[in-house]
């Protein structure tokens, strides 16, 4: 099976599409060695690829016959990918908190017209 066919299957991407475009950007590897979209997927590969600030390493178990469902993914692939690369993105998230809190900053439209509404009784 193809490596781009292979990974929409497994719903690491949501198109064949987005797989290929990885591949023209080199974020796809295939035991170590840059893959094209068309390259050939057998059980026992290791593939890595970077999506979302992380890096993931899967190795492959089985060839699906079409695209599976979520539960179950982990028939035809075993993740290998670290567990410090899921919280480095938990970080990055608090980080990006911290600076703007949701509810912070300027009105949305919504709390805008809310004021708006609002009756001010000054005596």
């Amino acid at each position: 099976m193809r490596v781009d066919k292979y990974l929409w299957c497994m719903r690491y991407y949501k198109t064949r599409n987005m797989v290929t475009e990885a591949c023209k950007k080199n974020q796809i590897t295939v035991n170590n060695q840059v893959a094209k979209a068309s390259r050939e997927v057998f059980p026992s590969d290791k593939i890595t690829f970077r999506k979302d600030q992380i890096t993931y390493v899967i190795v492959v178990l089985d060839i699906p016959d079409n695209r599976v469902g979520a539960k179950l993914v982990d028939i035809y692939r075993k993740d290998e990918t670290p567990a410090e690369a899921f919280e480095h993105l938990e970080l990055l998230k608090l980080s990006k908190e911290h600076y703007r809190k949701h509810g912070e900053g300027r009105p949305t439209k919504k709390d805008r017209r809310d004021l708006d509404n609002l009756e001010f009784n000054i005596e």
